[in-house]
């Protein structure tokens, strides 16, 4: 199959979508971002990259960092994490306040807001034997200039009054171990972080080769990894997994700065990226890339 080909004829595809949907408009900085971008990367379980449109532009992760932090919990302290957060779709808002107070402080799942905040405080508590997200990235994708934009942290953080709120229930549920500005800012800082989609695809890899690093040695174990995997499926696109699921077909995650990864296990990964988001929050034509890229290689889990 050729790939290049292939991702040149999606970059075509998608352009009508170009400029449809909103950024983020609930973070200054990300507002203000041209939404008739659009980049797409495959990084290969062999170590091929293909790359077309604006696939080396840097954007904001967001939640997509979510799961390089789950990741570097379970590689650092096991199972553990699974008694403070749940693994089950939230069905809501991924910043509702309601349903964490429904379940007695414990988050629905990793992925949302405050399952997001209580695996970064467990990742705070395990700092001296773990890396940060940050370095994880940089090692994976061999791009050691990978950094949290300051504006945008900046902006997250002048308008975290939903976030602080999740935290501050956790706290009084005793599900943080570390101080509620200590989680807050570790948090803030890896979803700003600026990566593009070529330094997602090559950095997610692992989700696609069993856990093994792009150095061969394991991140995590095949299990781990297939758990990972399956919770992005379930949870990884906001309250939209099931139609994410319908039609693209592989585990994924997306943010709002209108990135989204997606895992062929033992294939590639692929990243996608256009800041137009619909109403669940997700990439209008990042889904449809990632559709078409499915329906025309065939790969999918299903």
């Amino acid at each position: 199959m050729d790939l290049q080909n292939l991702l040149d004829d999606i970059v075509g595809t998608v352009q009508p979508l170009l400029g449809q949907g909103a950024p983020a408009d609930y973070i200054p900085s990300l507002a203000a971002v041209d939404t008739k971008q659009f980049g797409i990367s495959v990084a290969t379980s062999s170590g091929d990259v293909f790359s077309s449109g604006d696939a080396d532009v840097p954007f904001s992760i967001q939640s997509i960092s979510k799961v390089y932090a789950l990741a570097l919990v379970l590689a650092g302290d096991g199972d553990r994490i699974w008694k403070r957060v749940f693994r089950e779709p939230s069905g809501n808002p991924f910043n509702s306040l309601v349903q964490l107070e429904h379940e007695d402080g414990i988050p629905r799942n990793p992925f949302i807001n405050a399952g997001a905040l209580v695996v970064t405080d467990r990742l705070l508590s395990i700092a001296d034997d773990s890396p940060s997200v940050r370095e994880l990235l940089r090692q994976e994708s061999g791009n050691s200039s990978i950094d949290a934009d300051p504006v945008v942290a900046a902006s997250e953080a002048a308008n975290s009054h939903r976030n602080a709120s999740l935290a501050h229930f956790l706290a009084s549920y005793g599900n943080l171990e570390n101080p509620v500005d200590s989680v807050l800012e570790a948090y803030i800082n890896q979803c700003a972080l600026e990566m593009s989609c070529t330094d997602l695809a090559l950095a997610s890899r692992f989700l696609a080769n069993n856990g093994l690093r792009g150095n061969g040695t394991p991140l995590l174990s095949p299990s781990q990894t297939k758990r990972i995997n399956a919770v992005m499926l379930t949870c990884g696109t906001y309250d939209a997994a099931g139609e994410f699921a319908y039609r693209v077909g592989l585990p994924g995650k997306s943010g709002v700065g209108g990135g989204i990864v997606a895992v062929v296990p033992n294939r590639c990964t692929i990243c996608v990226w256009s800041p137009g988001l619909g109403r669940s929050g997700n990439s209008l034509a990042g889904v449809a890339a990632l559709d078409e890229f499915t329906t025309r290689t065939g790969w999918s889990i299903f």
